[in-house]
C-alpha cells in the first residue's frame, strides 16, 4: 500500500498516512480541522551501484568481435603483388 503525504493549508501540520488505492484521500486536518492537500513527493526508489542497465542488460563484449574486425577491414586482394600467394594462384 502506498504512503501518502498530507499538509494542512491553514496550520501547516504535515503527516503521512498509509492508504490503499481504493480509499478516499483525507480532507480534514486532525489538529485544526483545516483543509488538507497532498504535496508531490519523490518516489522511494533508488538505483545504487555501478549502473542498473549497463550491468544487467547491456551486450557483453567478447573476443570474437575483436577477431572479426581486422578480418573485415582487410582490403580484397587485387592479385597484382608478386609475393602474394593469391596472386601466384591467379597467375597460374
Amino acid at each position: 500500500m502506498p504512503l501518502y503525504a498530507y499538509r494542512c493549508t491553514q496550520c501547516g501540520h504535515r503527516f503521512e498516512k498509509i492508504q490503499s488505492f481504493k480509499s478516499e484521500p483525507e480532507l480534514e486536518c486532525p489538529k485544526c480541522k483545516g483543509v488538507l492537500e497532498r504535496p508531490l513527493t519523490a518516489p522511494g526508489l533508488n538505483f545504487k551501484g555501478k549502473g542498473f542497465y549497463v550491468n544487467d542488460y547491456a551486450a557483453k563484449s567478447s573476443g570474437s568481435a575483436a577477431e572479426k574486425a581486422p578480418a573485415e577491414s582487410k582490403a580484397p586482394c587485387a592479385g597484382d603483388c608478386a609475393s602474394c600467394p593469391a596472386a601466384a594462384a591467379a597467375n597460374s
